[in-house]
């Protein structure tokens, strides 16, 4: 084990300002640079284990409606959160994401970029003092390059600090491009040093898919302007085909069978879906990634489980599927004849337990509507999304609260289709199969009708159907070049540096090495 001492986070917090107010005047005492030797009284080394227990609690935030995930699905075509009288307003914080209107100050991205960073050092931390353990080094680098992934994706560079690097020290700062190829070069680690196992724990699996994901994105991460247009790489896209090939051929994932789409979301789905490659693992009774902050984030507070009352889909995405495509959802056994509620979109009246139609707040029947005006919305406007089931309680009047659906960081339909996307810009596949076979396969099995050929739009389209509201339809839409379209509740084109957000400004204002994003 090496001996190394070095500054906790309580240090970085100060030091990569990501606890900083916005004071006028700056104290020239940092009085949160606390190193191990502070706290236990002499000097010695970070367990690598617990470290690494650390890290993969920083994936627990994931959940949060309120961090990264409200930046990859708020701005999008695919998810809004209308303000309804009082509720929701939020001095616009939430209703800026999807206008992207969003500036250097706003806080749902201040605490994404904090809660981003402090993992990426916290794995640093765990690697450093792996020493010769490259099972505890595989997985830190794993999950390094999994943070540093959504910093490159969301900021586009990425202050870095060695855990030797004294307090006084302003973190360095990568490049999208250079911290690209750090993340991978993390991934190639990991993928040759970790086996095929469960997808609660970084494993084999999961670095080939991450690293397939990474080379799908090069090309934007690779370009010098926000916005595009990107050239993909062939070379490029051949990685993302060999690196899916590679989890398909290791038999462990298969689409399953047609029904059985929502088993991926299951309280039990660790058992019962055959795609999770990734994801937080949730015992019932000892959740760490809650699911229910996906469905009371979107349900109304007459319903089981009563909700929040907030987010929505957009009319537009809703009518992309049809009839038939099972993953627009309806009735499912052991929740809708219990509690009323259905899986995928709700519209038009909604039910409770025992079948009883239920009112709104004002007596009113609850009945959801199509469209919501995103400045001025009654309680039920708006297709709300249902995708993790709540497990209904034993009375069949409530919910388990500490349901044990694992949250789903990385699932193999998004393989497929990330393999027929670099199929269909230009790679080669040693199986020879087509984009059309592979979108075609996938359809099928979710009850969908199979086109003759499938194009660019087609592919985006089919991404947005299969991992709506995942967390994937921000990072998706600008490798297709529309995320800056006009949509519902947006009716002009947004400018193209929009496709970084803005590092918050107390973070510019104390780092020299960052410099702001184009735009702000």
């Amino acid at each position: 084990m090496k001996n190394i001492k070095i500054i906790s986070f309580a240090a970085i917090t100060s030091l990569m300002v990501f606890s900083i107010n916005g004071c006028s005047k700056l104290d020239d005492k940092t009085y949160d640079a606390i190193s191990k030797e502070t706290v236990d009284g002499g000097a010695g080394d970070i367990d690598p284990v617990l470290a690494l227990q650390g890290v993969y609690g920083g994936l627990n935030e994931f959940s949060d409606q309120a961090g990264v995930y409200g930046l990859t699905e708020l701005p999008t075509d695919e998810q809004m959160l209308p303000t309804r009288g009082t509720d929701w307003g939020d001095f616009g914080v939430w209703r800026k994401l999807h206008e992207h209107t969003w500036d250097p100050f706003n806080e749902r991205i201040n605490e994404s970029w904090d809660r981003l960073n402090r993992n990426v050092f916290r794995a640093t931390q765990a690697i450093a003092f792996a020493g010769a353990d490259n099972q505890v080094k595989a997985e830190a680098s794993f999950l390094r390059a999994w943070f540093m992934f959504y910093v490159v994706d969301l900021f586009g560079q990425v202050p870095f600090r060695e855990v030797t690097d004294g307090p006084e020290a302003n973190p360095k700062v990568y490049t999208r491009a250079e911290a690209t190829d750090l993340i991978i070069q993390d991934l190639e680690f990991a993928e040759a040093n970790l086996a095929y196992g469960p997808a609660g724990k970084a494993n084999k699996a999961a670095a080939q898919a991450l690293l397939a994901k990474v080379y799908l994105n090069r090309a934007v991460f690779n370009s010098t302007t926000p916005g595009g247009p990107y050239t993909f790489d062939k070379a490029d896209m051949d990685k993302v085909i060999d690196y899916s090939n590679r989890v398909i051929a290791s038999g462990r994932y298969s689409l399953g069978s047609k029904g059985e789409y929502f088993n991926n979301f299951h309280w039990d789905n660790t058992t019962l879906s055959k795609e999770l490659i990734f994801a937080v693992e949730n015992i019932e009774g000892a959740v760490k990634a809650n699911v229910q902050n996906r469905f009371r984030m979107t349900l109304h507070y007459s319903q089981t489980p009563d909700g929040w009352n907030g987010f929505t889909t957009l009319a537009d995405f809703y009518k992309t599927f049809e009839a038939t495509d099972e993953r627009k959802g309806g009735s499912f056994p052991g929740v809708t004849d219990k509690i009323g509620l259905t899986t995928g979109f709700l519209v038009g009246q909604q039910f409770g337990p025992g079948g009883v139609a239920l009112k709104n707040r004002s007596g009113q029947p609850l009945v959801f509507t199509e469209n919501a005006n995103l400045l001025f919305a009654t309680e039920e406007n708006g297709i709300r999304v249902i995708k993790y089931l709540p497990k209904p309680n034993a009375a069949n009047n409530g919910i388990n609260d500490q349901a044990g659906n694992d949250y789903i960081l990385l699932r193999y339909a998004d393989v497929v289709l990330m393999k027929a996307e670099a199929i269909q810009r230009g790679g080669t596949d040693a199986t020879g199969q087509s984009p059309t076979l592979l979108v075609n396969n996938l359809r099928s099995i979710r009850g969908a009708s199979t086109p003759v050929a499938v194009d660019d739009k087609m592919i985006l389209a089919e991404r947005g159907r299969e991992l709506y509201w995942e967390g994937w339809r921000r990072n998706d839409m600008i490798r297709f070049g529309v995320f800056n379209d006009p949509v519902d509740q947006r009716a002009t084109k947004s400018d193209p540096t929009r496709t970084l957000f803005p590092i918050p400004q107390r973070a510019v204002d104390t780092n020299p090495n960052l410099q702001q994003n184009p735009g702000y």
